[in-house]
């Protein structure tokens, strides 16, 4: 893949370039009330039913967390305070990128335009980028698009506002689950899997592994 020059490079946004903090959220809520082994069994439930809730209809992410959470207090026999869920989403705009973003970000930005496509809402989605440190071309969400990944529907609306097609993109994601399934049963032949830990690999669906965003110039010849 080094010889492949794409048009776009696309990324994930939260958990890939952001540094995504539900389960710190999780804990700061529920941490005194749960030990070790059940606080991590809460966070990992949280997580699955977040992911349950954006594969029908879209709604708001607010309702996705509102939920997803709701579920998982009530699987773990803990209250369920909807201010909580609020917080929680809130807390979204305010959270940075990982340590290595910037800096790989910056030395591709100068050769090849980066978009972003993100289970975000318009609202909060920008105050995420603008901490990213490099500029991008542009910024889709699920909002616009009117569906979350890993729905096709997702991909598609960024086919169409870019005028490309699957054979013209790069797609960076830490998710198999959220992003690089889809995107290969999409014929989005290159990808690159940034292994920050959220999932085991699976070579099948055909990715270069990184570590983090500092080896992604490397993958593109740069």
């Amino acid at each position: 893949m080094a010889s492949f020059r794409p048009k776009y490079i696309t990324f994930d946004c939260y958990g890939t370039l952001t540094f995504f903090q539900m389960a710190e959220a999780a804990r700061d809520l529920y941490g005194s009330r749960l030990d070790e082994p059940r606080m991590q069994e809460f966070i990992k439930n949280f997580a699955a039913y977040r992911l349950d809730e954006i594969l029908g209809d879209w709604k708001p992410y607010a309702d996705v967390v509102h939920n997803a959470l709701e579920r998982a207090c009530k699987r773990n026999g803990v209250v369920f305070n909807p201010d909580d869920a609020k917080m929680v989403y809130e807390r979204v705009p305010t959270w940075g990128p990982h340590a290595d973003v910037p800096a790989g970000l910056a030395k591709v930005a100068k050769e090849i335009p980066l978009v972003i496509l993100s289970n975000a809402m318009n609202a909060q989605i920008m105050s995420n980028v603008e901490k990213l440190g490099a500029p991008f071309h542009a910024v889709y969400t699920a909002e616009q698009a009117q569906a979350y990944k890993p729905r096709f529907k997702a991909f598609e609306y960024m086919f169409d506002r870019l005028d490309c097609g699957p054979e013209d993109i790069l797609h960076c994601s830490s998710s198999f689950r959220y992003d690089l399934m889809s995107a290969h049963d999409l014929g989005i032949k290159n990808k690159v899997w940034v292994n920050r830990g959220h999932e085991p690999a699976n070579p099948y669906y055909g990715y270069v592994e990184i570590s983090d965003i500092s080896g992604l110039p490397g993958v593109v010849g740069l």
